[in-house]
Order: structure tokens, then sequence, then C-alpha cells
């Protein structure tokens, strides 16, 4: 074991040293990119319903000892999340003393991790420079970084989807079946954080399994496998019969009497592709549509150049797998009063952006490749580099509503009724209930009694 050790951390000073400069390129990028997702957290931290929910759970396994089996509600109603989530930021609500900016501070370090993971499976499926232009990507995605300040469920999926597909990566090129176990881990784990986007890893694996079938695991691998998925949803399952079957008759609503899934999709097809449209180039050009226009068509030619030898290693179409199932999935989804929101495509983010840069990687192998990479470079810092400083610059007066303000309240609240005795609070937050001002005055009002 000791040996191993030794070997893994000889190999990782020997590639470092072969290839300096890249690696000092990837140090500068993951810390501006944990900088730019921690900077300013408690002015900037948007704390709302969903937030002040979720706290308030938390506040009651902490100071009640009450234990839960479901996460936070879905989207689609009466369905519920697993209770992963809640007890992933449970140990940071404590430590911070009830400050919902250290589970937000948590949520900027996987996300960071997620940009490494960025370079490192464009490393492994195409090459350094590919992956380097992810992270670079990843680390200052205007919308990517919001995605990773957002203190809720799915901003987990960034890093889990990535170690999903890098999972699946390992089985199509022959590792051990062992990493089947993995990959039923990260769907289980996944369709806790976000269900109605993570839900389309199921027949994803399903159409991996059936690609792969050669590499099927045997029988006692395939039984943990099982085993540990059915493990994940395990609190899900303890609930239902608890309440009377409570999920599996609303998922039934859903399923059947709602007729969620059509494959008759053609009425909402244009609306879906415009949706489809908006969240990708968002997530590279959020501003000027034509430059994401060119630059897609651009990185998609150069793909489908080279497409033989990108198929090789598995990864273009195990790529493609990964981000056209939810799609494909989301085009046959008409439940929920024909909603969808960008969030439910949270898992496929960066996989998306993995399989841009790719296209970037290749092109980059040719000379006048190289002045169209770094022409588009030019401009996504221009147009995210904007985007992102008037974010962390904002003040309250030309930003949403932030932590920083709600608590400057509750500290007026608490000082004009000091010496005045009990009092009552009443909060105004249409069209929801003040979940976020109950929390910070339960929090607030804990520290000023001591």
């Amino acid at each position: 074991m000791k040996s191993s050790f030794n070997n893994f951390l000889s190999s990782i000073s020997k590639e470092v040293k072969e290839h300096f400069l890249i690696y000092f390129l990837l140090f500068i990028i993951l810390a501006l990119a944990l900088f730019v997702r921690v900077y300013r957290t408690e002015d900037l931290l948007r704390f709302y319903y969903d937030q002040g929910r979720d706290a308030l759970v938390i506040w009651r396994l902490w100071h009640e000892g009450k234990f839960f089996l479901t996460g936070p509600v879905t989207g689609l109603a009466g369905i519920f999340l697993g209770p992963l989530y809640y007890y992933l930021i449970a140990p940071f609500y404590l430590v911070g003393g009830g400050s919902p900016v250290a589970p937000a501070v948590f949520h900027a370090v996987i996300s960071t991790v997620a940009v490494f993971m960025l370079y490192f499976l464009g490393f492994k499926f195409h090459s350094r420079i590919a992956g380097l232009i992810a992270a670079a990507i990843g680390a200052f995605s205007y919308y990517i970084i919001l995605a990773s300040r957002w203190l809720a469920s799915p901003t987990a999926l960034l890093l889990t989807s990535l170690l999903l597909l890098w999972s699946m990566w390992k089985i199509a090129n022959g590792a051990n079946k062992r990493w089947w176990v993995a990959i039923a881990l990260l769907i289980g784990i996944s369709l806790q954080l976000e269900a109605a986007g993570a839900v389309f890893f199921l027949p994803m694996i399903l159409v991996f399994a059936l690609w792969q079938r050669k590499k099927l695991p045997g029988k006692k691998i395939l039984f943990i496998s099982v085993g540990v998925f059915l493990l994940t949803l395990l609190p899900q399952i303890a609930f239902n019969f608890r309440h009377e079957n409570i999920l599996l008759n609303n998922f039934k609503r859903v399923l059947v009497e709602e007729k969620s899934f059509r494959l008759s999709f053609w009425e909402v097809f244009g609306d879906r592709m415009q949706f489809f449209w908006s969240v990708f180039h968002s997530k590279i050009n959020p501003v000027w549509r034509v430059y994401s226009t060119i630059f897609f068509l651009l990185a998609g030619a150069a793909i489908f150049v080279r497409r033989t030898k990108l198929s090789k290693n598995s990864s273009l179409p195990l790529l493609l797998l990964f981000i056209l199932t939810p799609v494909f999935g989301l085009l046959v989804f008409q439940g929920n009063f024909g909603n969808i929101y960008d969030y439910y495509m949270t898992g496929i983010y960066l996989p998306f952006i993995l399989l841009f840069s790719i296209g970037l990687g290749e092109m980059w192998k040719i000379r006048s490749g190289k002045f169209v990479v770094l022409i588009f470079f030019l401009i996504f810092f221009v147009e995210n580099g904007v985007l992102v400083k008037n974010y962390l610059t904002a003040t309250p007066t030309n930003r949403p509503i932030a932590l920083e303000d709600q608590l400057q309240a509750i500290d007026w609240v608490f000082e004009d009724a000091a010496g005045r005795g009990d009092f009552n609070v009443d909060v105004y937050v249409p069209p929801v209930i003040p979940y976020a001002y109950d929390y910070l005055f339960l929090w607030q009002g804990t520290l000023r009694q001591g």
C-alpha cells in the first residue's frame, strides 16, 4: 500500500514537472475560481424561501434532535428528495454557529473541485490543452459562478455529474468492473440532490449498459451495485411506508394520471429547443448569441472532422449520451404544467462545456485554430468578466436583496425592540412563506439571548 502511494505521488510529481506551465496556469485558474465563488459571500448570498426552509430543518436537527427521512421538495408537488443534502450541509451550519455563510462556502469549494475535474476529464478524454480550456471556461463563466454560489441541493451536481461521467469512462475503457458500484452510488447521490434532471441518469445508464454489455459486471458486483443504489433510496422508502405510500402515490399521480411523459412532443418542440439553446449558450457566451453560434459551429465542425479519433477512447459517444439523454427526456416531459427550469440541467452544464472545449482543443492543433481559440477567450473574458465584476462589486442599491440586507433589517428590529420585553414579528414576502426570516430571527435571537 505504501509503495503504491509513493508511486502515485512520484507520477504526479513527474507530470507536474514535465508540464509545469500547464499546471501553473491550472493553479491560477483554481485559485481565482475559488476566489470568485467565496468573495463577499455574506454580502451577496441570496437567502430566500428554499434556503430558510432547509436551515430550519437543520436547526431542528441540532437543537431538538429531530432527524429526517426526506430532503427538500422537488418541483413536482408531493415528491421529496432524499435527506442526503441536509446531512451534507448540517455540519457546516454547526461549525458556522448557525450562519448560512459556512455551508455556502462549502458549496463554493465543491464547485471549485468540479473545475479541477473539468481539467482532469479534458486531459483524459482529449489533451491537457482541452482540459485547461474547459477549466478556464468552467471557472469564469458568469452563470456557472452563480450556480456555484447557489445555496441549494442541485449545486453539488456540478461535481457528482463529472464523477459519474468519469466512472462511466473508466468502464468503457476496460477498467475494473467495480467501477459499476461507483456508478450506482453516484446515480443514487445525484437523485438525492436534484430529481427533475438527474432522473434521466437512469435511462442513460440503461443505454450505457446495452452499449457496454460485454463489460457488464458479474453477479457479485451487480448485486452490490443494486444494493448500493437501493441503499441511497432507503430513507425515502421508509418515509413512504410510514406515511401510507404517500411518495408512491404521488409518483403514480405524476407519471400515470397527469401523463407527464408523452412521445407526442412536437407541440412543445420549438419552445424546448429555444430553452436548450438559452441554457447552453448562456454558460459560455451569456450576451452575444451571434458569437455563441459561430464558436459552437466551429467547435462542432472540429469534433465532426475528428469524430473517428475521438470515438476510439469512447469520449465523444459518452459525452453525447450524457448530454442528449436529459435533453430528449425534457422534450418528452410535459408535466408540472409544462414548466421546466434552467437548474434541471445542472448535471450537464459542465459535461457540455467539456464537449465544447474538446472542439476548441482540436482547433488548437493548427495555427489558424489557435487564433480562433484566442479570439474566443478574448470575447469570453470580456463578456463574463463584466458580469462577474458587476456581481462581485454590487451594492444594496443595484443588486437583489441579499443576506447582508436581511441581517441589517433584523438587527434594526432587535435594536428598536430593546427594553420592551417580548414582541411579535410579522414578515410579508409574497407569494411564499417567510421561511428565510423565520430562520434568521430564530438564529439571531438565540445569539442575542446567549
